[in-house]
């Protein structure tokens, strides 16, 4: 890298506060992520009374951001999660986010009891002279401190870490892309060596989307998932790690960029069912394929796009849901894949951007215009010019996204 990265040029903030608060009220443990400063990049999640009151006076607060320091440094040193006792006695623990070699930030976690036999080998993090007053309000809000099991803090602590990993692998597909635009600037400029280029860059692209999910990443977190699980009883988390280690194998097995769509169907059902569990009722789905349509070799993952963009685009803001269909049939000399949902539908003009191709793609102006691009790209490759491609879509109605392949 020619220059350091900042956290903030990894993550979305507004993303990660949402899935920080999400792990912050599932697991009953505070958290916050700090910069390599330690200055905050985030809002707390659930921080609790106690340590708010603990935070608001002079003395104390220097105390809490003492332990803080002290945390994170610690984590940072030995390179993995670090677990203490601050000053009062309650338990928390730092995780680094480390990217090639430089700190660019922890997750701070927290504010939790424990058994007492852990609480009493535990050191605390720094040593306090003076006497803490203790008034009867922080002695209330002590009481009210959530208790969770030791082993089940340092289950959170390395799924915690696991995540920063996944932050890390964000940062580096994003270097990546940032090289291929490179590249494609060279490609465009360098008329003497178009051929070779555009055979590079196209291979290029096709690495970038597959790096999109980070095996390594799933395997990790299906790991900590089965601990939790194991500890807490949880048969609906069994479910998730079921549905999860299908796509996983699926992603795996077609390293080659070539399926059939048999393949293609039974890999967007499984995606479909960790869908439903999110969004439980409000999401219904029918998908219905001829026999004679299952072996057909199409580029890997080319209708999963587009039943994501139906979720993300038309029904997650449609309070009452929708209903997603999948038809694969036969028509004269041709195979023809359609997508439909009841969602909010598209808007008039981006309808027409996204329809009015000039050469084979789509432009990238729209939202979710980079990876219906890349599918057709990819389609591109397989089929040069034997397909067709269009979106109808009719505002607060629904859209429908149809393929026709021709033999």
């Amino acid at each position: 890298m020619t220059a350091e990265l900042l956290l903030k040029d990894i993550i979305k903030i507004k993303e990660f506060q949402k899935i920080q608060d999400d792990i912050a009220n599932s697991m009953g443990i505070s958290i916050i992520t700090t910069d390599y400063r330690g200055k905050p990049i985030t809002n707390h999640s659930r921080c609790t009374d106690f340590c708010k009151t603990l935070r608001k006076g002079n003395n104390t607060r220097i105390l809490c951001q003492e332990c803080d320091s002290k945390g994170g440094l610690e984590s940072v040193k030995r390179g993995i999660p670090y677990i203490y006792k601050c000053y009062m006695n309650i338990i928390d623990f730092a995780v680094p986010i480390i990217f090639k070699g430089q700190y660019l930030g922890a997750l701070m976690a927290g504010q939790v009891l424990t058994e007492k036999s852990k609480l009493l080998e535990l050191k605390n993090i720094i040593s306090v002279d003076t006497k803490v007053e203790v008034k009867e309000e922080l002695i209330e809000q002590y009481k009210k401190l959530s208790t969770i099991p030791y082993d089940k803090i340092k289950s959170i602590a390395q799924m915690l870490f696991r995540i920063s990993n996944y932050i890390v692998d964000q940062g580096a597909l994003k270097i990546v892309q940032q090289e291929l635009n490179k590249k494609n600037i060279e490609f465009m400029e360098a008329e003497g060596i178009k051929t070779a280029l555009e055979k590079e860059l196209k291979d290029a692209q096709l690495k970038a989307l597959q790096s999109q999910i980070n095996p390594h990443f799933l395997f990790n977190i299906l790991n900590s998932i089965s601990a939790l699980a194991l500890i807490e009883g949880a048969p609906k988390t069994q479910e998730v790690v079921c549905d999860l280690s299908e796509i996983l194998r699926y992603t795996l097995r077609k390293t080659n960029q070539v399926s059939q769509l048999g393949d293609e169907i039974s890999y967007v059902k499984s995606y479909l069912n960790l869908q439903k569990i999110r969004f439980d009722s409000r999401l219904n789905f029918n998908i219905t394929i001829e026999e004679n349509c299952k072996n057909i070799k199409v580029p890997f993952m080319i209708i999963q796009p587009f039943v994501e963009n139906s979720i993300i685009h038309g029904i997650e803001t449609k309070e009452s849901g929708g209903l997603i269909e999948i038809n694969i049939y036969e028509e004269g000399n041709s195979t023809v894949i359609a997508i439909k949902d009841d969602g909010i539908g598209i808007d008039k003009n981006k309808l027409e951007s996204i329809n009015n191709i000039n050469g084979r793609y789509i432009q990238n102006t729209a939202s979710n215009g980079i990876g219906i691009n890349n599918v057709l790209q990819r389609i591109d490759y397989f089929y040069g010019d034997k397909y067709y491609f269009n979106i109808n879509s009719k505002k607060n109605k629904g859209t429908k996204v149809k393929i026709v392949l021709f033999k």
